[in-house]
């Protein structure tokens, strides 16, 4: 790990650059109400939702998985274009990681990933944008993070920082051999400790900061 000038720049995205948990909720509430399920509130949402549909929906839906993939899909292909925002701060970090190879690891399906970047005009920043069912498995597998950095051509090492929100993203980070940067204070997944990031920004003005005076 350094605390040092970093090589490469990887972003987690859901509630790390960018707020599309309401397109979420309302893919997994046209399920939930198709299997007759209690619905969530994006709060649910938050606290609920961290590893990749393909691993999840099994657990959750057994033998129909894939018909209630099929409706989440078929949801948030229709609106999440409407919900996608950037979280505060997120435009300045990225411009301030112009000097650096960036890219993006997500645990959502690339597809609707890369429409979301294009949508926000942000394809200029990014290298690379992986998202969940792009490499051989999704975060926290170390799969994706290693599939963005051989796009970028850049080794797994500790000068790499990736940054998200959850635990998960850490422990994916960890498994890379990369530095686990967290953002924000993880509230909605038991908290910093938990974490266990090697370094920490309490928003993304704080890591606009930083960026802006290492560059």
């Amino acid at each position: 790990m350094t605390d040092g000038r970093p090589s490469v720049l990887l972003y987690d995205w859901d509630n790390t650059l960018v707020d599309g948990w309401a397109g979420i909720t309302a893919a997994l509430n046209a399920v939930f109400t198709e299997f007759g399920r209690a619905l969530w509130t994006v709060d649910d949402t938050r606290k609920r939702v961290r590893v990749s549909l393909r691993e999840s929906f099994p657990v959750m839906f057994g033998d129909r998985w894939e018909h209630a993939r099929d409706i989440f899909y078929e949801t948030l292909t229709h609106q999440h274009l409407q919900h996608v925002t950037p979280m505060p701060g997120v435009p300045a970090v990225l411009e301030a990681g112009i000097p650096w190879p960036q890219g993006v690891v997500s645990n959502k399906a690339g597809a609707f990933l890369r429409r979301e970047t294009t949508h926000l005009g942000w394809d200029r920043f990014f290298g690379a944008v992986i998202g969940a069912g792009d490499a051989s498995a999704d975060k926290p597998d170390p799969a994706p993070i290693h599939l963005a950095l051989s796009q970028l051509g850049r080794p797994a090492d500790p000068s790499v920082w990736y940054m998200g929100d959850t635990a998960l993203d850490m422990q994916a980070a960890r498994a890379a051999g990369v530095t686990a940067v967290l953002i924000g204070n993880a509230d909605h997944d038991g908290g910093v400790e938990r974490a266990a990031p090697h370094l920490h920004f309490l928003s993304a003005h704080d890591l606009h900061a930083r960026l802006r005076d290492l560059a």
